[in-house]
């Protein structure tokens, strides 16, 4: 039945204006713009910058890892955030982009994804204090991470135990979108089985990879979630050049066995990558920080917070919580 057969709904006999809501909602938020902050995380040399600037079709960010093999080591996991700005067609989206270099390049990698996950804690802390502010800003300054983009190496072997680990921590706290990094690298017979054999990993741990099962959605909506699951971890490879296909330009890299096409999806996901990223769930990815995850975090704050001022000699749990963040 549609809407306009249903007896619960009232229907106006004559045009009233107030189907005008959507257009008035829109120019609204094209002056403000757009947010989205999008963490990518990886050991170096998987082609992380390179396939966030592929993804926007813009220069946003440069290399942070190393360089040449006899290059040194970062110590320990860095976190370094860039900031852009892209219009297209009147849209104007801010772009936080935040690089992890050091992630995984150690001998000893214990513990490297906790400067990640303190980071994202941190945001989220950052956030609620502007909220509870007595004279906070009209539009609050959003730098919540709204996707993390995690590189898995073409190996075709099971996840390492930090893979594991990471996974683990960072999806209980962020929307993470799990991707096969240089998947040309792999026949398509291998990254068949690879996607397989990921696919049953990610089961076995029972990683809360995203999207999101919601009884909210639309049957559409859940049909096209499906398919996007069956899909991750998408193999994906990047380019920034423009090589020429049969006369045509398109991105990609021409190699000594020929030529890779990166928007020919019989030879990667990255089609099925961007869209999903940016024309299908972008906003879900902003939505789903602020109701979920953000949510989550500014309950256990709050309760923890009741639950002190009633116990005065209490020690803070909102204090400790907020200093492991730093």
């Amino acid at each position: 039945m549609s809407v306009s057969e249903d007896p619960r709904y009232t229907h106006p006999q004559k045009y009233v204006g107030f189907d005008t809501i959507t257009a008035q909602i829109e120019n609204r938020l094209l002056k403000r713009g757009f947010q989205f902050n999008i963490m990518v995380v990886g050991r170096s040399g998987l082609g992380k910058s390179t396939l966030v600037n592929t993804l926007f079709a813009s220069k946003l960010t440069s290399s942070n890892g190393r360089k040449l093999p006899v290059d040194p080591i970062e110590k320990t996991t860095e976190i370094k955030v860039s900031h852009h700005t892209l219009i297209e067609n009147n849209v104007r989206l801010n772009i936080n982009v935040i690089d992890t270099p050091g992630f995984g390049d150690q001998i000893n990698n214990e513990k490297c994804w906790d400067p990640l996950v303190k980071y994202v804690k941190e945001q989220h802390s950052q956030y609620l204090r502007k909220e509870l502010t007595a004279q906070r800003d009209k539009f609050l300054p959003d730098t919540r991470v709204h996707c993390i983009l995690y590189f898995i190496q073409p190996n075709g072997q099971k996840l390492k135990n930090l893979d594991i680990q990471a996974l683990k921590k960072l999806c209980d706290i962020a929307n993470v979108v799990p991707v096969i990094a240089k998947s040309d690298s792999l026949t398509l017979e291998e990254r068949a089985e690879f996607k397989k054999l990921l696919q049953s990993e990610f089961l076995k741990y029972q990683f809360n990879i995203y999207p999101y099962d919601s009884e909210e959605l639309y049957d559409e909506e859940r049909q096209l979630n499906e398919d996007i699951k069956s899909l991750i971890p998408f193999a994906i490879a990047g380019s920034e050049r423009e090589i020429q296909i049969n006369g045509e330009l398109v991105r990609g890299r021409q190699t000594k066995w020929g030529a890779i096409n990166i928007e020919d999806v019989s030879q990667c996901d990255f089609v099925f990558l961007r869209d999903f990223l940016t024309r299908t769930h972008l906003q879900d990815l902003i939505e789903t920080t602020n109701l979920t995850h953000y949510e989550t975090f500014r309950s256990k704050q709050l309760i923890a917070l009741k639950e002190n001022a009633n116990n005065p000699n209490r020690q803070s749990q909102v204090q400790t919580s907020q200093q492991s963040v730093h």
